[in-house]
């Protein structure tokens, strides 16, 4: 449990972190996400208020995974004349009931901007001294978080449970034959296109989505079908446009709506790859989960509603599931 004083609010004793319900079937755990594989073709998948970071999970964000998931239907919809996406239903404010995939094992993140703060951003790699990242050739002399001439497609292969993304080519990808060609290219086309979409709306709201990631699976057709999410706060960074110029000239970091927040708190702390994380205290945490909220309220123009404290988000959780699923329960 995380500590708080009297004075704080309740809401970070509502997280959800366990979203295993024992009547489902085909239980799975990730980081964020927990998911059941139903018999029926369909998969559930409930976003928790779990939160990573350096591929550890480290906390819990009040209203995290309700912003995850209602960002992610925003964007969805507003992509799905881009790319067909899983999507079926909505059976709570945490809950997307999914078409089940078979997914490809590459994600592709698009860049736009030289930054980031983890192994496999290009930041700390041309930091590094290297000028080919991701098969990509750089110049000397750029700063970081500079704009690059042209959004880049930097794929890494998916970890298994528990491990790590690594950085990957095309040419590797190709050449041990994780995808075939024709849906490299498809891949790497539609990832362009749906972040060029989300590009256009987070301008529309005085944002820049810096990066993104995507992942995608085949349906039941074979057709290419975008997953798990897309333009959140957790598989994005989004700055705000009005400060970026400024920042950048002075050298400051971007004003941040997104996972990065919390990243450069961490790596102000320790080195995260080598040193034990020190709990993050409750404050950070509560800051955290206002940026989060005011990215979805920016990018959306909704209100967020947040769920009343005094009932348990699990119990809520499961309620909606009995009535979207009532003969498991």
């Amino acid at each position: 449990m995380i500590a708080r004083q009297a004075s704080e609010p309740p809401m970070l004793d509502n997280c959800l972190t366990d979203a295993e319900y024992r009547e489902l079937p085909g239980f799975t755990r990730n980081k964020v996400r927990d998911s059941y594989q139903l018999p029926d073709g369909r998969r559930l998948l409930i976003s928790t208020d779990r939160q990573s970071a350096f591929d550890q999970v480290l906390a819990a964000v009040p209203y995290k995974g309700q912003v995850l998931t209602q960002t992610a239907r925003y964007s969805f919809d507003a992509t799905a004349d881009v790319c067909p996406n899983h999507v079926i239903s909505y059976p709570d404010p945490n809950v997307v009931m999914v078409k089940d995939l078979a997914m490809l094992p590459i994600e592709i993140v698009v860049r736009a901007y030289l930054t980031g703060s983890t192994n496999t951003s290009i930041w700390p790699m041309y930091a590094r001294g290297e000028r080919v990242l991701y098969g990509h050739e750089f110049p000397d002399g750029l700063k970081k978080n500079q704009r690059l001439l042209k959004p880049i497609v930097t794929p890494t292969t998916k970890p298994a449970q528990g491990g790590h993304d690594v950085p990957i080519t095309a040419a590797e990808i190709l050449e041990s034959k994780l995808l075939t060609a024709e849906q490299w290219h498809e891949l790497t086309q539609r990832s362009l296109a749906l972040f060029a979409r989300g590009q256009e709306l987070a301008a529309r709201r005085g944002l820049i989505l810096v990066d993104s990631k995507y992942e995608f699976g085949l349906d039941d057709d074979g057709a290419v079908v975008v997953a798990d999410e897309i333009h959140t706060p957790d598989s994005s960074r989004y700055w705000i446009a009005e400060t970026y110029q400024q920042r950048l000239e002075k050298g400051q970091e971007p004003e941040s709506l997104d996972k990065e927040f919390l990243r450069l708190w961490i790596a102000r702390q320790c080195d995260p790859y080598k040193d034990l994380i020190p709990e993050i205290p409750a404050e950070t945490l509560i800051e955290f989960s206002n940026k989060y909220i005011t990215l979805y309220e920016r990018l959306t123009g909704l209100k967020f509603q947040k769920s009343d404290p005094a009932i348990s988000v699990r119990a809520r959780i499961r309620e909606a599931l009995a009535k979207e699923l009532p003969e498991y329960f």
